[in-house]
């Protein structure tokens, strides 16, 4: 993995996070359902990245981007309803939105970028 590729480790590290919260949430609060959608969505993000950067054209990434911004967007509603239904504390939930929120700015971000220079 570059270095200097901050979304990939971001989205990477992201992905660990909530491999190890599903883990966590199945076998010690015995919550199976939500958890599920999370890591589907959570680990979704960082594999659309690297599939963008394995893109065969411009075209290519910006759909890959677009499906990982949503996947994102995504796990941030699955984390906050696991908040508010009292499967993760406050504590616990703010660090995972904080990643989260970090890479969805990263990603539009990126996608702004390359919106703008199409233009």
């Amino acid at each position: 993995m570059k270095k200097d590729n901050i979304i990939q480790i971001k989205s990477y590290n992201f992905a660990v996070r909530v491999v190890k919260l599903y883990k966590h949430l199945s076998q010690e609060k015995k919550e199976f359902v939500l958890s599920k959608q999370l890591l589907r969505s959570g680990t979704s993000v960082g594999a659309n990245i690297e599939e963008a950067i394995g893109g065969q054209s411009r075209k290519d990434f910006y759909a890959k981007l677009t499906i990982s911004y949503k996947e994102a967007r995504e796990s941030h509603y699955w984390i906050r309803l696991l908040k508010d239904t009292d499967f993760l504390t406050e504590e616990e939930s703010r660090s995972l939105l904080t990643d989260i929120e970090e890479i969805l700015k990263i990603i539009g971000s990126i996608q702004k970028t390359i919106r703008n220079t199409n233009s």
